[in-house]
């Protein structure tokens, strides 16, 4: 098949219209159209649907459509490759990760990796689902558990806990809970057991709700849950992992927390040598390590 009409179908599949995918590539729309046309005439099918609202994909130009995105993630892989054969470190590293971790963990970090890699352009992309790394969807992930895909190139960060916080000032004004009992007197700031989440939060989550919760504030991610409690409206459930830069929060019922949920890296092995990748896998393991060690120093005060 003609590469350039595959690059064009492609286009056109990508954003359903002749006439965006024209100014995607510089092309008018006529020129989209006859190459559209050819590439069908040669396949001798419809790739296509006509409509007003603008075109959509037959099931043959479904299977081409596939074959297409395949060839253009390994052409991107290729070209990031070469890219990085390069001594300096530079060009997009596409990060994904959850939006409480990559919100109030990751994002405060990045000056420092900017900081020694400032042709670095890193494109965070933070959502609960688990994005497919084999397919490209994304260079490297973190994620609250183990990656089942195959063909990862995966390391353990860290273990973090689910625990209860509060801000001395809604402390003072509503009284400290000595016991898990006691929380029926307060109000509950946490996710929705619906969203996606770790489940040893969900667990934690659903113990409390069986103390007779006066009052209760769910949120989509941890983001949220953080606002809330730092707007002094109660008690939150959030990950340990915030203490660092939020310490003036208080623990609340120390005893009360989740089961350990394992911290992962991820990275499709043909990344292996990229400088890039390298480069944020580093920062991360360095922020870690120092993560870790104020830990430790504030458990040994």
């Amino acid at each position: 098949m003609d590469w350039d009409k595959l690059r064009i179908f492609h286009a056109v599949a990508d954003v359903g219209s002749l006439t965006h995918a024209g100014d995607k590539l510089n092309l008018s729309q006529s020129a989209v159209s006859r190459q559209i046309r050819g590439l069908e005439e040669q396949l001798n099918t419809n790739l296509f649907h006509r409509h007003a609202r603008g075109l959509i994909l037959t099931e043959q130009g479904e299977l081409l459509f596939d074959a297409t995105t395949a060839m253009t993630r390994r052409l991107d892989t290729a070209a990031a490759r070469i890219r990085d054969s390069e001594e300096e470190v530079f060009g997009e590293l596409r990060v994904t990760t959850t939006t409480g971790f990559g919100t109030l963990w990751l994002a405060p970090r990045l000056p420092k990796l900017y900081e020694k890699y400032p042709d670095l352009k890193v494109d965070l992309m933070l959502e609960e689902r688990v994005l497919d790394l084999p397919m490209r969807e994304a260079d490297v992930a973190i994620r609250m558990k183990e990656p089942s895909q195959a063909d990862l190139v995966r390391k353990k960060l860290m273990m973090i806990k689910m625990c209860l916080y509060a801000t001395p000032a809604y402390l003072a004004e509503h009284g400290t809970p000595q016991r898990i009992e006691d929380m029926s007197n307060h109000r509950l700031i946490c996710q929705n057991t619906n969203s996606d989440q770790v489940g040893a939060g969900v667990t934690l989550v659903q113990e409390l709700m069986m103390h007779d919760v006066r009052s209760l504030l769910t949120v989509n991610n941890y983001f949220g849950v953080l606002q809330g409690v730092l707007n002094n409206l109660g008690i939150g459930v959030l990950p340990d992992y915030l203490t660092q830069d939020f310490p003036d929060l208080v623990q609340v019922l120390p005893d009360t927390e989740s089961a350990d949920v394992p911290v992962f890296l991820a990275y499709p092995e043909e990344l292996r040598q990229s400088k890039r990748v390298s480069a944020f896998k580093d920062f991360v393991q360095d922020e870690i390590i120092t993560y870790r060690k104020l830990l430790r120093d504030k458990e040994n005060r």
